[in-house]
Order: structure tokens, then sequence, then C-alpha cells
């Protein structure tokens, strides 16, 4: 027996709150490269970033900083310390800076964020201070805001599609109505 339309809006219901819109908050795009293979002093550096803008304060300018040294003979220090800094670029106002954090307790992975308050080009400085040193590699990253819609919108966006399937489901029963004796 075909279910009513009515017996099928609580699985439609059950179906959108499956697919919450915060499993979508987390999708971001992915990091690139701004730094690749650099020397600064006597580390090797690679810095990818995922450079959003925000307007809340939020700190959407992310950084990821890797190192290695370039005499591989040798381990990377526990006191090796990465400082992240922004400014706008072109501008003369103070450098925005974050110490990066340890990723999973490996000194070779760090990470830091950064609010990045408008679109546009940034300066971005990365200094490395350790026992092997010290070294500093610089690069630029375009800003950009996060162009995704808001959550609520996939409501609207399904919303004409579950409308032609309800009225499908209609039709059919209707047509199933009719060709019984």
């Amino acid at each position: 027996m075909m279910p009513r339309p009515r017996e099928l809006a609580p699985l439609a219901v059950c179906a959108l709150l499956a697919g919450s819109p915060s499993g979508l908050l987390a999708h971001d795009g992915p990091p690139f490269p701004i730094v690749s293979d650099r020397v600064a002093g006597s580390y090797q550096v690679d810095v990818w970033t995922d450079p959003d803008s925000t307007d809340d304060g939020s700190a959407g300018g992310q950084f990821w900083v890797m190192l290695e040294p370039v005499d591989r003979a040798r381990a990377l220090p526990d006191d090796t310390g990465v400082t992240v800094a922004i400014r706008r670029s072109g501008s003369d106002e103070a450098w925005q800076t974050a110490r990066a954090e340890q990723i999973a307790g490996r000194i070779s992975r760090q990470f830091a964020a950064l609010v990045m308050d408008h679109e546009g080009r940034f300066d971005v400085r990365v200094e490395i201070d350790g026992g092997l040193g010290s070294g500093r590699a610089e690069a630029w990253v375009d800003a950009t805001y996060d162009l995704r819609p808001p959550p609520i919108m996939l409501v609207v966006y399904l919303l004409p599609f579950l409308a032609v399937g309800v009225l499908w489901m209609k039709l059919l029963i209707r047509r199933r109505r009719a060709l019984r004796p």
C-alpha cells in the first residue's frame, strides 16, 4: 500500500533534520600554500592559509606553518616558536600578531588564527625563533568573505523540490485510485 502524503511529512522533516545545517557550517574551502619550501635562517618553511574575512571579530584568517631544519641531521629544538603577523598591504598600520600553537604536540606543525576584518590583500610575516636561530618568511594573501549562503537558505532551496515531490505523489495516488475497480 502506498503511503499517504500526510504520512510522508514526518519522514521529510526527519530527512531535513538529519542533514542538519550545522554540518554545513563545518565546510570551508581547502587551505592553500602561500610559502613553499622557503629557507628562512636554519629552517625550511611552508605556510598554508585559509584567509576568510569576518565582520564579527572572529579569527577567520587561519595559518598552518610547517617547519623542518635545513640540516636534516638536526632535529627541531623544543623551544622553537612561530609568530604569524598580518596587516593590510601597503599600509603603515601595526602588525596584528598571533603566537602559533603546536598541532598534536608536534613542534614541526603549528597553527595560528588572526582576524581579517576586511576583504583585500594582506601582507603575511612568519617569524621563527628557537635553538637553531631565527628566521623570517614573508608573503601576501587575498582575504575574501565566506560566500556560502546562510544555513536557513538550504530549507528555502529545498522547498520547491519538496512541493513538486508532494504534488507528484498526490498525482500517483489519484491515478492508482482511478485504476481500482
